[in-house]
């Protein structure tokens, strides 16, 4: 996911106050076998860890799954890319896999929901957070003056896939999940920072 990024420290990232509550409600009562595709430094990951869960986290980033790996939260850190081929052993072995703030920095969002579908049990549940993106919140951005700050084109990695709430969706339901919803965080309504979609993966 974040092979561009490098991490510097365990501190969890900016979205835990808005954003971590939401997804921990998503998830259904421990103990659960979770994957967080795109795991970073394993933040998120140590925390489920610590509500009782079974954790794999993956990510790219060397330097995120060094600084996971010395959290000794239980958890299991895999550097490797969330487009990599889903080995044997993780086909159906999840009941939840969630992915936060990772799909946006995809050329092929699609191999990201692919995967995970492909890790999930029958019925389990898939949740992904990105920076949410709507006609209103654009006009705002549009008539501050932010879009320049907020589609930043100078830096050398970043967003490169912006998603409305319709387009995630169409993205789910054409990967064969099911019954997805939403949920908005930080800031207010229809100026949120993030949407977290949550759906599921048809049962046998």
């Amino acid at each position: 996911m974040t092979g561009g990024y490098e991490h510097i420290s365990d501190d969890p990232q900016h979205t835990l106050a808005y954003l971590w509550p939401v997804v921990v409600a998503l998830i259904p009562a421990s103990p659960n076998r979770i994957m967080d595709l795109g795991c970073g430094n394993g933040a998120f990951a140590s925390k489920l860890a610590g509500l009782g869960h079974t954790v794999v986290g993956c990510d790219e980033s060397e330097s995120g799954i060094a600084i996971a790996r010395q959290r000794a939260d239980g958890a299991v850190y895999l550097c490797r890319s969330v487009y990599a081929e889903t080995p044997g052993e993780f086909v159906g072995q999840f009941d939840v896999v969630v992915s936060l703030e990772t799909i946006e920095h995809l050329y092929f969002p699609g191999l990201l929901v692919q995967r995970a579908k492909e890790m999930l049990r029958a019925n389990g549940t898939l949740i992904i957070s990105t920076p949410y993106h709507g006609y209103l919140k654009n006009l705002v951005l549009a008539l501050t003056g932010g879009m320049d700050r907020h589609f930043n084109a100078l830096s050398d990695h970043g967003h490169i896939k912006f998603f409305s709430k319709r387009t995630l969706r169409v993205l789910l339901l054409e990967a064969g999940f099911q019954g997805v919803r939403f949920s908005g965080c930080g800031r207010v309504p229809l100026l949120w920072k993030s949407i977290v979609a949550s759906c599921k993966k048809p049962g046998a």
